[in-house]
């Protein structure tokens, strides 16, 4: 079947978009407002983009009304947001989170969550979090009824447990969205395969295998 994006719906568009292009990790955003209320909230257009600086990319939707989300408006005030990776015993209190709650009002209090100190940022992290990444905003841009939001990462928290020697993760296994409007995946059922290079693949190409 072929589906022209030009002759549907926006909300057809989503669905496709979000069922297809999958899994994707969540961001789990704590920001600040300029009266110091801390924010949180999860959004699934996120992914790395790049290693050197260290980029974080996370794609915020509008409000109901039409508005910009509290997530976008603080990061844009105050240019600096922490990004906490959800793992499956946060699943309840990060669902919890996504609720349209009014303005001003802090989901951290309503999941039962608590706080810790970043270390070169204002908003704090979640405390529960096994991983969290201190992020300064390096560029917004307006993408129709989505805000980008580039961050660098200027600071990694990762429990002990899940470090191992030179710096190889263990153990971590967040959750990650599939398909619209309430599929996840865990992530724990995993296969490693070494990347072939091309000297290797020429050499079994010449030996018939």
């Amino acid at each position: 079947m072929q589906i022209d994006p030009a002759l549907q719906s926006h909300a057809t568009n989503y669905k496709l978009l979000t069922n297809l292009v999958v899994p994707r990790p969540i961001a789990w955003i704590t920001s600040q407002s300029a009266e110091g209320v801390v924010n949180l909230a999860p959004f699934s257009f996120f992914n790395a983009v790049g290693a050197n600086p260290v980029y974080l990319v996370v794609s915020v939707g509008l409000n109901d009304a039409g508005g910009l989300k509290d997530t976008a408006r603080n990061i844009q005030t105050s240019g600096e947001f922490v990004v906490n990776m959800v793992t499956e015993d946060l699943f309840d209190a990060m669902n919890l989170s996504a609720a349209d709650f009014p303005a001003g009002m802090s989901e951290l209090a309503i999941a039962g969550l608590h706080t810790a100190p970043s270390i070169h940022i204002t908003p704090p992290r979640l405390a529960e979090a096994q991983v969290s990444m201190e992020c300064k905003l390096h560029q917004t841009q307006s993408l129709g009824a989505n805000t980008l939001i580039i961050g660098e990462v200027v600071m990694f928290h990762v429990a002990d447990q899940l470090v191992g020697e030179r710096f190889h993760i263990e153990g971590f296994a967040p959750i990650g969205r599939l398909g619209s409007p309430s599929v996840y995946c865990r992530t724990t059922d995993r296969f490693d395969v070494p990347r072939i290079s091309y000297a290797q693949w020429l050499k079994a190409a010449k030996d018939g295998k």
